[in-house]
């Protein structure tokens, strides 16, 4: 299993899934998930709107549609309130309920933005470590199908927190 970061735009990254930080509704928003609704094209909101939303740490998937991944697992992340309501939890549950979906599907790679990093506030540092140690925590026991996950990173500045938690650059 391979775990490393790269900055890139997710919407052009040819892997198997890639994730969507979505919000609760499922219907596109600012950020990742406008951009990934944009480029998937008018049928992704249709197979949203027959999900009927998603819970804050739980994800569903999608089909890619016009996206070169075959698949979207739409994740809805903690909104950033203090640190002391169950925001860790509920992050890392977003990561854990895509690597399940990863295995479901057979996945080999797998694409992660910075889930509740942007207009969710958690602060990066805090995020990118929780990232990783779900992701290391999840394929310790057996890795499955999946080959590679990639964190995918707006910034530098960002890819250097998952570098300091010992994830390679692309």
């Amino acid at each position: 299993m391979r775990l490393t970061v790269v900055q890139a735009d997710i919407t052009t990254l040819a892997v198997d899934a890639i994730v969507n930080a979505a919000n609760a509704s499922l219907l596109g928003g600012g950020g990742v998930d406008g951009a990934i609704h944009r480029v998937a094209g008018p049928e992704l909101l249709q197979a949203c709107r027959s999900l009927h939303g998603c819970h804050t740490g739980e994800a569903k998937s999608t089909p890619g549609f016009d996206l070169p991944a075959a698949w979207i697992f739409h994740t809805v992340g903690p909104v950033w309130r203090d640190g002391h309501h169950e925001e860790d939890t509920l992050l890392s549950s977003c990561y854990r309920h895509c690597l399940d979906l990863a295995h479901v599907h057979h996945c080999r790679s797998l694409a992660f933005p910075a889930i509740s990093t942007g207009i969710y506030g958690f602060p990066k540092a805090r995020a990118a470590k929780l990232a990783v140690d779900a992701v290391r925590h999840w394929i310790e026991p057996d890795p499955v199908s999946l080959e590679e996950v990639l964190f995918c990173c707006f910034s530098a500045s960002d890819v250097a927190l998952y570098s300091d938690f010992g994830i390679a650059a692309a």
